[in-house]
């Protein structure tokens, strides 16, 4: 092993002098200082300029496709309630006649009056492909579909909406009080087990054929058990919450329990609660085409997406009239794939891992 020696005088003395300061032993005085007392200083406290709803709007506006199919989505629902405004508007219910020559069956050629004028008859407008003057065609009956299915946009829309608000207040208030009050557990878990056994599209049925079809009767039959679902997921999330550290001191200090879901549990489950109110939408809407496709559903007055997929399913069998059932069945596609879309992607940004830059 090689020795390397200071030549330099100054070098050398130098390091004798840090050899003995750090042998030297620093009193208690030397080592420690007391800090003085600042009052100001105890009243500073730490600043953030963190906002959970801020962060999570800028992580979903992160998500380009989420906020595509927000824009369709909104796009719909304004275009729904703006359409019966616009000058082209036509009633859905009511039954359009055309005037067209008469034509000669055997020769196809227009039969002439005594003067040598086309002669000029009145008919239902059947079954008119769309056009100028009808943008999307007419049905079987002569109504305008450009009227009837943003109607029945309007009002499976509506269905969609009230059945969601229902499943999420019933849905969060009884999987909340299921899952942090132990006294009420049996009895949520054999309700829950006696109406899961039953299918919910059985019961809906049940309910639309004994009671009086309608928009009312097919709401009530939704929201009878759908809400079961959500509180039980609910349930479950805060079966994991519920005895962590934070919970329990907030209960040694005596905080109530309405305190303790509101400030403690339903915070956690904001990404849960949003991402199941967004799929409740088109899961209610197809339940209701599904009723309307079995002829239990709203009546043929009242139009809605589920009567017109019916509608058009009648005629779907001839080319010329296919029109009938793609045009609504675009819409629902578009409806159910938007609010999928954007209830997965909010629920991803309303989770706080997420909200790290």
């Amino acid at each position: 092993m090689a020795i390397f020696r200071i030549k330099d005088s100054k070098t050398q003395a130098l390091a004798n002098s840090l050899n003995k300061e750090s042998a030297r032993q620093f009193s208690q005085e030397e080592l420690f200082q007391f800090a003085p007392y600042d009052p100001d200083a105890g009243e500073r406290g730490g600043y953030s300029d963190y906002s959970y709803w801020r962060s999570t709007l800028r992580a979903f506006r992160k998500n380009r496709v989420a906020m595509f199919f927000l824009c369709v989505i909104l796009a719909t629902l304004l275009f729904t309630f703006l359409e019966p405004l616009i000058p082209y508007d036509r009633e859905p219910n009511t039954i359009y006649y055309i005037e067209q020559e008469k034509i000669n069956l055997f020769t196809r050629q227009p039969v002439l009056d005594e003067q040598g004028n086309p002669v000029v008859e009145v008919s239902r407008a059947t079954d008119q492909r769309p056009g100028q003057e009808f943008w999307f065609g007419t049905n079987s009956i002569g109504q305008d579909l450009w009227s009837q299915i943003w109607s029945g946009t309007r009002n499976s829309l509506f269905i969609g909406f009230s059945v969601a608000c229902v499943d999420a207040l019933l849905g969060i208030l009884m999987g909340v009080l299921w899952g942090y009050v132990r006294k009420l557990d049996f009895f949520f878990t054999e309700l829950y087990n006696i109406f899961d056994n039953v299918p919910q599209t059985l019961i809906v049925m049940i309910i639309s054929y004994v009671l009086r079809p309608g928009m009312g009767t097919m709401i009530f039959a939704m929201c009878l058990t759908s809400w079961l679902a959500t509180a039980r997921f609910i349930r479950n999330q805060v079966v994991i919450i519920r005895d962590r550290d934070y919970n329990l001191a907030s209960r040694c200090l005596g905080t109530s329990t309405w305190r303790l879901i509101t400030k403690n549990l339903l915070p956690y489950l904001v990404s849960i609660i949003t991402m199941r109110m967004a799929l409740a939408i088109p899961a209610a809407i197809n339940n209701e085409v599904f009723i309307t496709y079995i002829g239990l559903g709203v009546p043929l007055e009242t139009p809605t997406l589920g009567n017109l997929v019916e509608t058009g399913r009648k005629v779907m069998g001839e080319a010329a009239l296919r029109y009938q059932l793609f045009i609504p069945v675009v819409i629902l596609a578009t409806i159910t794939i938007s609010f999928y879309i954007i209830g997965n992607a909010f629920a991803d940004a309303a989770d706080p891992k997420n909200h790290v830059n």
